[in-house]
């Protein structure tokens, strides 16, 4: 296949990633746009195998990954999605890192010149270390979504700076390996390794409850992560790709974080466990509310003129949408104008909540 010909499969994948995105974003349309998007990706992977000679190791290594995603899928609980997605996320993290060391073994495999030039050892660092963050984030993501690890936050005297320490350490050493005439295989390690830790201590700081913004902050590293790798190997369906889903996580993060009264930076930082929720939790302030039966809450609702509902996750782990479904049918016997509203961060993820919800009608 012509260059040409490569460079317009890659724009037509392209065209229907982002109406992938544009469908995902209305529950009406999300079937469609899941379509487009498996259209996009199958484009992709074709146009990618007309560019190499090793196409029969990628499609066995692809019908490996398919079986295994296929028995997962199967397998998985819906109220065990947040966690399938983390630990997704990580996978595509450690992808970037693994294709990034072998460019820098190799670049000449890559269509690169032998000594790396300036350009692409900045790219290869950044698609690096913000994917070796991307797999030690999501790892522990999943393991406090699972029950595995403690959903309670980790915190030690001296974290921030700790990781602000580490922060200039692994950069120090990327300059060193952006600065190197040959490969330095010392720097880049280094460098590597630290962003492994980095991803570890950023997490560890977030209960278990603030996780669905944490999840969606991953997703965003990951698209960064595949962009950045996406520019060293000249590859414009990776940075397109990586750029939709990189810039939709962080609108996506800033909504939740916004709605959640978060903010946006300390979350991205890792401050965000210790700032927000445990300090509000251990404030010792008493604060106002109302508590009633249920009956209490069946009467108010019966005399309402109008009942807004809005489901959170805690529906969907007591799989109680049959329940509301029922209960909406008898305000309405009642004459009550009843509503759904999407819950800012519970209503966008975990997603299967929409499943649970449609299941009900």
């Amino acid at each position: 296949m012509s260059a040409n010909m490569v460079a317009l499969a890659y724009l037509v994948a392209s065209v229907f990633f982002i109406l992938a995105l544009k469908g995902l974003s209305s529950p009406e349309s999300a079937r469609r746009g899941n379509l487009f998007g498996i259209v996009g990706m199958a484009i992709a992977v074709a146009t990618t195998l007309t560019l190499t000679q090793n196409w029969l190791l990628i499609l066995a290594c692809i019908a490996v990954g398919g079986i295994i995603g296929a028995i997962v899928a199967q397998r998985v609980q819906m109220t065990a999605m947040p966690e399938l997605v983390a630990f997704m996320h990580s996978l595509v993290g450690l992808a970037a890192v693994f294709i990034a060391i072998a460019a820098v073994n190799n670049p000449v495999s890559f269509g690169l010149p032998e000594v790396l030039p300036a350009g692409s050892k900045l790219e290869l660092f950044l698609g690096t270390f913000i994917g070796a963050m991307t797999w030690s984030g999501s790892v522990i993501a999943f393991l406090k979504l699972s029950g595995r690890m403690s959903g309670t936050p980790i915190v030690f005297g001296g974290q921030h700076a700790l990781n602000l320490v580490l922060a200039l350490v692994m950069v120090g050493f990327g300059l060193w390996f952006f600065f190197s005439d040959t490969t330095n295989w010392t720097a880049f390690i280094a460098m590597t390794a630290i962003a492994f830790i980095l991803g570890f201590l950023i997490i560890i700081p977030i209960g278990g409850a603030d996780m669905p913004v944490v999840i969606s902050m991953l997703n965003s590293y990951s698209g960064w992560a595949a962009a950045g790798i996406g520019f060293s190997l000249g590859n414009p369906m990776l940075i397109i790709a990586g750029s939709l889903v990189g810039s939709s996580g962080a609108i996506l993060s800033y909504i939740m974080c916004k709605a959640m009264n978060r903010p946006f930076l300390s979350v991205i930082l890792g401050g965000f466990g210790s700032d927000g929720g445990t300090a509000a939790a251990d404030s010792g302030v008493q604060k106002t509310y109302r508590s009633g039966s249920a009956d209490d809450a069946a009467f108010l609702m019966g005399n309402a003129d109008s009942v807004i509902i809005v489901p959170g996750y805690g529906l969907a782990v007591a799989r109680a949408q049959h329940a509301v479904k029922e209960l909406a049918e008898k305000l309405h016997a009642k004459g009550v104008n009843v509503r759904f509203a999407i819950h800012p961060v519970a209503g966008r993820m975990p997603g299967h909540m929409n499943v649970l919800l449609a299941e009900a009608e």
